[in-house]
């Protein structure tokens, strides 16, 4: 059984550590321990996850008091009426600041908790214990916290980090596969950005990695956590280097929004598909040959992922509505659309000046 391994967040007094291996949910006491002042937790969870893990996150913290509140599963929870919920539970659980609340679960409640923690008493620590993959090797790191809004996805938020991360690898085997590759496609993202070699990796383990080869997930998700470590790093609040994380989201956030925020998209499918699409960008706008979409395709493909819009099951709207989403985009600056495009794989850039009628006959094209 491979070791359990480190990676640190470099960020001054927000500095932490995310613990990636087998076991770490049995083992919490013991890796939460030195942030407790008295030994007691409050754990935000779903009633997806609770039922399958809340007793051995129990048993894990050993002598630390657990009371947990599950929420409704599902990316409608995001929003002010369980968030509400949330805040006024941690109120009533009467924690204080030098108390600690758990995220134990997917990126929905990983992004509502943290943004409890942000605005309960101006600020609590948090821990996040990830249960799915997306929520792995994405969300749970980098201290992005939120809900969505009628206007859009994320608008609502604050920059709050976790004071320590624990990814136990265990609890991928219970995803259903479907959620399993949707996480996935933010593992695909991380090598279309910024690291060739490791896309080459996943090209060649991706089958043996989605059925379930304990080291080949290990690694991917380290991998994946260094990446988004490093970028962190740099670049904490968004002003720069960090939007290159958004690669594929622009797309995404509008089809999110178009299909309600549905299981008819899972999110790192709509980032998969938005990677395909920004590839494909890239390639009209010439600033990256042919082979380069068709690779990203055929991986996605490959891997029995959906990487194109005609995938999506259902009705959509057309190419001048999806454009008017876009446009809600956080990742508008001064009206413009910006967008990670790339001029191959592992070299992605930011772009703001991007035409929009290029991304209007794209839409078209995909649509048809």
């Amino acid at each position: 059984m491979a070791a359990i391994e480190t990676v640190h967040v470099d960020l001054g007094a927000r500095s932490y550590d995310v613990r990636i291996g087998r076991g770490l949910i049995a083992r919490a006491g013991a890796e939460i321990a030195p942030l407790l002042r008295r030994p007691r937790v409050a754990v935000l969870t779903d009633e997806t996850v609770a039922p399958l893990h809340l007793e051995a996150l129990r048993a894990g913290l050993g002598d630390v008091t657990m009371t947990a509140l599950p929420l409704p599963s599902g990316e409608g929870t995001k929003g002010w009426p369980e968030f509400a919920r949330a805040v006024d539970w941690l109120l009533a659980e009467k924690i204080e600041r030098r108390e600690v609340v758990i995220a134990f679960g997917g990126g929905v409640i990983g992004d509502l908790a943290g943004f409890a923690a942000a605005v309960l008493r101006r600020g609590v620590r948090f821990v996040q214990i990830p249960t799915t993959l997306l929520a792995q090797v994405d969300s749970s790191v980098g201290g992005k916290t939120g809900i969505n809004s009628v206007h859009g996805k994320n608008l609502i938020g604050a920059f709050h980090q976790p004071s320590l991360v624990l990814a136990d690898i265990g609890v991928l085997g219970t995803l259903p596969a479907r959620d399993f590759l949707s996480g996935y496609g933010e593992v695909v993202k991380y090598g279309l950005l910024g690291d060739a070699a490791f896309f080459e990796w996943l090209e060649a383990n991706g089958p043996a990695l989605a059925s379930g080869d304990p080291a080949l997930r290990q690694y991917a998700v380290r991998r994946s956590v260094e990446m988004k470590a490093r970028i962190v790093e740099r670049d904490e609040t968004e002003e720069g280097d960090r939007a290159l994380l958004n690669l594929g989201h622009t797309f995404c956030h509008a089809l999110e929004t178009a299909t309600g925020y549905s299981s008819r998209l899972l999110h790192g499918e709509g980032v998969a598909i938005g990677c395909a699409l920004a590839f494909e960008l890239s390639q009209r706008l010439g600033l990256c040959s042919q082979e380069e979409p068709s690779r990203v395709r055929a991986h996605l493909k490959a891997m029995g992922m959906k990487a194109d819009i005609a995938d999506i099951p259902g009705a959509l709207p057309d190419a001048d509505a999806l454009l008017a989403l876009m446009a809600q985009d956080k990742k508008v600056v001064d009206g413009r659309l910006r967008f990670i495009l790339a001029s191959g794989i592992g070299k992605a850039f930011v772009a703001d000046d991007v035409p929009g009628d290029v991304v209007r006959k794209l839409l078209i094209d995909a649509l048809a």
